[in-house]
């Protein structure tokens, strides 16, 4: 009788309580759905055999056919191993066992034809195999050397319960043995023509058991896309909900405090601008709520974008606050905004955690009473204290620096829940916005304010340190700041500090006052002393400032020109990028530097060349997708918000672009899914979806 793909884990044949609590607790697996969606992450070629003395790498898997002439137990106690002596005629290898060694001996077939497959070891110029698979060569139920053998993730918890791999494997494959029933078809049959998919259950059987490349190949490409089309339907149904049936704030008027802004700005807003914030007026009066996001690269005037926003709201009556990721952001924020607004009767407050009890409780009162209109802070503002008297739009700046949760407490703050602007300086790559953000209407900033000159990027290494210098000292005796940036690694600390530490000294001694006068920022410095030397800086009263990477965001001085990043083959692309945008903030020409030893590694010197040939944010944050993968790009690789099972989103870009555009012509069409041919794909979303009732308004 086939097996419901509801059955518990622990009926599952080859399993059993304590392995199913094992496989819930380690992976989240309940049932056999689950257990079945555990695709492997790769394969090894079981149809070719290779001869011992062609085993050149300890880096791969190899299959082996020949006879097992003798066994021996070495070491002693804990150390004690099992060692059969392994010869195909050509050459000679010890297989070693250092677990369930007497279980072994009884099983190994000493003087018969065998196949051995496993990952060798290089051991005092020869090799071993450590465990390998070994079955009779001419057993009826062999199934080594006939193709593609799956390989998959698994945790050491796991492995130490024979849960590694090949147990993995053997108890999904008990399972689809005996059959399964109810992995339906939940794609409409149109869908499966346009784009030739496979058939659903035979590419889950498939995937699992390969019969060939080609087999295998068709398998993979359904299960991608079903994928990326069931994540592309969930987040532009959302975006349905959002915008058609949540109600938002209306923002009707263009009132004086815009007017009076935007008059009195002493520059003229770019295209970019002008443009983005037509979006937002065209949200914000719709009487729908606004979900948007704000890309823009560092320095194209985002700031701006969002104060003028921050306007219409106030204008109509309304509160607005911005959330920024540190306080020193926070910080900026409130003193660049509150001199822009200086001459308007606007109130504007700063909330963060160094706020003083006294300060902490009038900032209350006076959101609750509606006096403040616009309120900047950290987390803080996230407090369950915190209550505005009528919050309009809630601002976040630097999106991934927040949790989902943390963005969806703005939402409590009022009856109707507040429209977000969510801002990010860190370009996104469009497939990575799609999947990720599909839910948010999206705006690009991508003019740069007229004057500013392309920061010009030079890469050189430590040979250069006398031309280095020679240019800083040209730059400050022309009036010019600089910054000096060193890493900071967590695991490294101790090394960094001292680098840091070191490359103060040889400064102090190479730039010496009243010419040069020198600033230094860490995570070791006294918080206070830290302001105090930022200050100092962005004052002028000092002229080079070295720092760790505390700044990359926050710290905004015109005057500063040159950017030089040590160690910059440490530095990911999108952090190397921020940094760069700390200088051409003003009209003189600016320049990054980046300071690297010899002999990079190709993913480092592929950073470095990016960086050196480009300051296109956009084209930036694709390299780095490539090279780091889409979590680590978003900061959301641990948090659950990309979690594929098979697509990947750097290789299967054409097809993420399918599936969005499949799903939108589905939602434009029949946004209920109430059609006959999109039945099934109703009840799959159903069953998907019960927990959070994310598809509830579909009968």
């Amino acid at each position: 009788m086939a097996r419901s793909i509801h059955t518990p884990l622990v009926y599952c044949k080859g399993i059993g309580p304590a392995k199913a609590q094992l496989l819930l607790s380690e992976l989240g697996y309940a049932t056999l759905e689950d257990l079945l969606g555990h695709f492997p992450f790769r394969y090894v070629d079981r149809s070719k055999f290779f001869a011992i003395d062609e085993i050149n790498s300890d880096a791969v898997f190899f299959q082996l056919k020949g006879t097992i002439v003798g066994l021996r137990d070495e070491g002693l106690g804990p150390r004690k191993r099992l060692v059969a002596n392994f010869t195909d005629g050509r050459g000679h290898m010890d297989l070693v066992w250092f677990r369930g060694a007497q279980v072994m001996r009884k099983l190994l077939p000493v003087g018969k034809e065998v196949v051995v497959f496993g990952k060798p070891t290089a051991y005092k110029g020869t090799f071993n195999m450590a465990h390998p698979e070994v079955e009779l060569a001419d057993s009826d139920k062999m199934k080594l050397g006939s193709g593609l053998k799956p390989v998959y993730s698994t945790t050491e918890k796991l492995a130490a319960r024979a849960l590694a791999s090949n147990g993995l494997e053997k108890i999904i494959a008990a399972s689809l043995a005996e059959g399964i029933s109810e992995i339906e078809e939940n794609l409409p049959d149109y869908i499966l023509a346009k784009y030739r998919l496979a058939p659903r259950l035979w590419s889950v059987i498939e995937i699992h058991q390969p019969t060939d490349h080609t087999m295998l190949e068709m398998a993979i490409r359904r299960m991608k896309f079903e994928e990326l089309f069931m994540r592309q339907l969930e987040l532009m149904r959302l975006k349905v909900i959002q915008t058609t049936q949540s109600p938002g704030a209306v923002f009707g008027k263009v009132g004086p405090l815009f007017t009076g802004l935007y008059e009195q700005l002493p520059f003229n807003l770019t295209g970019a601008q002008k443009r983005v914030l037509k979006e937002i007026r065209a949200d914000v009066k719709s009487g729908h709520h606004m979900n948007r996001l704000v890309q823009g690269d560092v320095g194209s005037g985002k700031t701006v974008v969002a104060l003028l926003s921050a306007l219409m709201a106030i204008d109509n009556g309304f509160q607005a606050c911005l959330m920024a990721p540190t306080e020193i952001l926070a910080n900026q924020h409130f003193n660049s905004l509150r001199k822009m607004l200086a001459h308007m009767p606007v109130e504007v407050a700063l909330l963060t955690g160094s706020v003083k009890t006294a300060q902490r409780k009038a900032i209350l009162e006076k959101l609750i009473s509606g006096e403040i209109h616009l309120l900047i802070g950290t987390h803080a503002l996230i407090e369950p204290v915190v209550s505005f008297a009528r919050l309009g739009l809630a601002i976040i700046d630097e999106q991934h620096r927040f949790g989902v949760a943390q963005r969806s407490e703005l939402w409590k703050k009022a009856t109707i829940p507040p429209h977000i602007l969510v801002m990010t300086a860190t370009p996104i790559p469009r497939t990575l916005a799609m999947t990720v953000y599909g839910d948010l209407d999206l705006s690009v900033i991508d003019e740069l304010p007229p004057g500013r000159q392309v920061i010009q990027t030079i890469h050189k290494t430590d040979a250069s340190r006398l031309w280095v210098n020679g240019f800083i000292d040209r730059q400050v005796r022309e009036g010019r700041q600089v910054y000096i940036v060193y890493p900071l690694i967590e695991e490294s600390e101790a090394l960094d500090h001292k680098a840091l530490t070191e490359g103060y000294e040889a400064l102090i001694r190479r730039f010496e006052p009243p010419e040069f006068r020198i600033s230094i920022v860490h995570g070791r410095v006294k918080a206070d002393t830290r302001d105090e030397e930022m200050r100092r800086f962005v004052e002028g009263k000092t002229n080079i400032m070295v720092a760790t990477t505390v700044i990359e965001v926050g710290v905004d001085v015109p005057n500063a020109s040159v950017m030089i990043i040590e160690s910059a083959e440490r530095f990911g692309l999108s952090q190397l990028h921020q940094l760069r945008g700390r200088v051409g903030r003003g009209a003189a020409q600016s320049y990054c530097i980046l300071m690297s030893k010899d002999g990079l590694n190709p993913d480092a010197k592929k950073r470095i060349d990016t960086m050196v040939r480009t300051t296109d944010g956009f084209q930036i944050a694709e390299t780095d997708m490539e090279l780091r993968g889409p979590g680590e790009v978003t900061g959301t690789k641990q948090s659950g918000l990309i979690k594929f099972k098979i697509a990947d989103l750097v290789q299967d870009r054409p097809m993420v672009e399918a599936a969005r555009a499949t799903a939108s012509d589905i939602l434009t069409r029949d946004p209920d899914l109430q059609l006959p041919e999109h039945t099934e794909l109703r009840q799959f979303l159903q069953s998907q979806t019960k927990s959070t009732g994310f598809w509830s308004k579909i009968s």
